[in-house]
């Protein structure tokens, strides 16, 4: 068993006095009118330029026409019972939505009196969090337009909002302290490259001194954060909340899903999750090359991918098979590629795997979550670009808990290497387990900073 205790979440709610939350405009003045002004010139003016692509949009869908109305502040919801206290949980896209899950859970209990709205932005976001959410009221974040915002919170009317990673937008944040409603960042998190963008804008937008709450994952977020002048005193490192969402040890995956993808009896699974092109095409020329017998499971990031997939990797063998195809009835065959054309599923299909490459990795993307196969027990294999998620790669490098490849020459010869090597796939799988299980523990802490900063009674 590896031990990996020696980097847990750290930091509590109630090691230092908390300060106030920020229930006004926290820098008025006439050239920050005029800053904003600026700033919603510009957002009208992007919207007028793009308003025939918008126009031709919404004429052809009825997803794209439901997504700007929403956007626009154009569709009714619900009012709040009297009774109760609301809180928006916002997260841009399907990894922040279901990464609130355990943090949603925890706050539903503890405070029966508050009622979760899901936020997001993207239509696959807005998709799993009605899914993952079912009892929920589900939004669409609003257009950071001064008015649309104003109507959107009105609409709403929070105690609070809860922004997952760093969902920050100027009109937003001012907004927000202007009606007296504390802003929280949970998880928090930014990159080096975000960090360097937010310097040379640190006197003018977003205003990091309008957060009531800053709850980070470690101490290099929290050095980052202080120096975009965010308030000290209001920055706790919390750890990883997606962590206490993640389900340790092997799932049992569905039986349809099982039928449909899984390999023969025998035959080995090579799972490829939330991969962006050519990711696909490398993978499967890697696998025909140095792991020939393996089932091959690609699961694109963006699904709609997925028919434009299956013309190009037919150019390689034999064509890959959609599963909605096979959910209708074509005939699985193990041969062939299978892609998950569907959204929300990928734990499930890593629940099926016997090797796990994860995408964004080997392209200039920034990397996907590795901990979520991990935490299943599967080998993990990515490439070099994971910025995106440093700290989970420092996590499971110091576990021994992965295997990172330096480009897309390599991964063929890991892939053998892995395939022939049941002991070592078996000793990554605990160790992925046992990394994972150390961190839990962020939502206990984002919890307790949230009720005592944010939703304490006034």
């Amino acid at each position: 068993m590896v031990d990996t205790r020696a980097a847990p979440p750290t930091g509590t709610a109630s090691q230092r006095a908390a300060p106030a939350p920020i229930l006004c405009d926290p820098s008025p003045s006439v050239a920050q009118f005029v800053l904003h002004g600026v700033y919603d010139l510009a957002w009208l003016l992007c919207v007028i330029l793009g308003s025939p692509w918008w126009i031709w949009r919404c004429a052809r869908g009825r997803k794209f026409r439901a997504m700007a109305a929403a956007r626009l502040g154009l569709v009714a919801v619900p009012k709040r019972a009297s009774a109760r206290r609301r809180v928006i949980v916002h997260g841009v896209s399907v990894g922040e939505v279901k990464g609130a899950q355990a943090l949603v859970r925890a706050l539903r209990a503890a405070a029966p009196d508050v009622e979760v709205v899901i936020s997001t932005i993207t239509e696959t976001g807005f998709e799993v969090a009605r899914r993952t959410y079912p009892d929920l009221l589900v939004v669409r974040f609003p257009l950071d337009v001064s008015w649309v915002v104003r109507r959107f919170l009105a609409r709403i009317d929070p105690e609070c909002v809860v922004l997952v990673e760093l969902e920050i937008w100027p009109n937003f944040l001012r907004q927000a302290n202007r009606l007296g409603i504390p802003l929280a960042v949970v998880n928090g998190r930014i990159t080096d490259r975000s960090h360097g963008r937010y310097r040379w804008f640190k006197r003018l937008l977003p205003q990091f001194d309008r957060l009531t709450l800053l709850c980070v994952q470690d101490e290099d977020y929290a050095r980052r954060f202080r120096e975009l002048w965010a308030d000290p005193e209001r920055i706790l490192i919390t750890g990883n909340i997606k962590v206490d969402g993640l389900r340790t040890g092997r799932i049992e995956p569905r039986a349809e899903l099982a039928r449909l993808l899984a390999g023969a009896s025998g035959q080995r699974v090579l799972v490829a999750g939330s991969t962006h092109a050519p990711e696909e095409r490398w993978v499967l020329e890697a696998a025909r090359a140095h792991a020939p017998e393996a089932r091959i499971v690609l699961v694109p990031r963006h699904p709609e991918r997925a028919k434009e997939l299956v013309r190009a990797l037919a150019e390689l063998g034999p064509p890959p098979q959609l599963l909605t195809a096979l959910r209708a009835g074509e005939a699985p065959d193990r041969a062939r590629p299978a892609i998950v054309d569907t959204i929300g599923e990928l734990e499930q299909v890593y629940a099926l795997a016997d090797l796990v490459f994860v995408g964004g990795s080997l392209v200039p993307h920034g990397g996907q979550n590795m901990l979520e196969p991990a935490a299943q027990g599967r080998p993990v294999v990515f490439g070099p670009h994971v910025h995106n998620f440093a700290q989970e790669v420092a996590l499971l490098t110091k576990a021994r808990a992965c295997v990172r490849i330096d480009g897309r020459d390599e991964l063929g010869p890991a892939l053998a290497r892995l395939f022939a090597d049941p002991a070592e796939r078996a000793r990554l799988a605990e160790a992925g387990i046992a990394a994972v299980e150390a961190q839990k523990g962020a939502t206990a802490l984002t919890l307790a900073a949230l009720l005592e900063r944010c939703l304490a009674p006034r």
